[in-house]
């Protein structure tokens, strides 16, 4: 594992592994990858966020958006990188693989861990868990509509305000 991991990638696997908000998991590390451009490891922060959020849809029903961030995620990965970031590469992949092929046939949704191999790195992301108060490994409150709509009751008025700066700019220069 890298010396230094982000504090935002322990989270990600505190909310991964804990309260499974992959929502949540695909904002925090989101904000780190775009916050760090030259990252090395940019594209496994993406392949991250890619299958947490494949996870949100595969949890919901959305099997397309399910597919399609699976087989997103397993382009990206370069298997190094993830050792280096504290990850069983082999064994991830074949689990995202199993995930995407469950999708593909329309098999229930499961939770999938991420395999962590580094055991400090598992101690820091548990200790994360426990501080929110979610218990490590538990499984999806598939009942729990809030968790599983999040997309559609965040506050998205920054998002919207800045594309209608954009898109006034762009009118503004033609």
């Amino acid at each position: 594992m890298q010396p230094n991991v982000p504090e935002a990638y322990v989270r990600f696997l505190a909310h991964y592994h804990g309260d499974r908000d992959f929502f949540e998991c695909h904002e925090l590390l989101e904000e780190y990858w775009k916050e760090h451009p030259s990252s090395p490891y940019r594209n496994e922060w993406v392949g991250l966020i890619q299958a947490a959020v494949g996870m949100y849809h595969y949890r919901r029903g959305n099997a397309a958006g399910a597919k399609k961030s699976f087989a997103g995620a397993l382009r990206r990965y370069n298997p190094e990188r993830l050792r280096e970031l504290g990850l069983d590469a082999e064994r991830w992949t074949e689990l995202l693989t199993t995930a995407l092929h469950r999708a593909e046939i329309g098999a229930p949704y499961r939770d999938v861990d991420l395999p962590i191999d580094d055991e400090s790195l598992l101690a820091k992301a548990k200790a994360a868990c426990a501080s929110f108060g979610a218990d490590w490994g538990a499984p999806s409150r598939m009942e729990d509509l809030e968790l599983l709509h999040r997309h559609a009751r965040r506050d998205r008025s920054d998002v919207i305000e800045a594309r209608r700066q954009a898109f006034e700019a762009r009118r503004a220069g033609r």
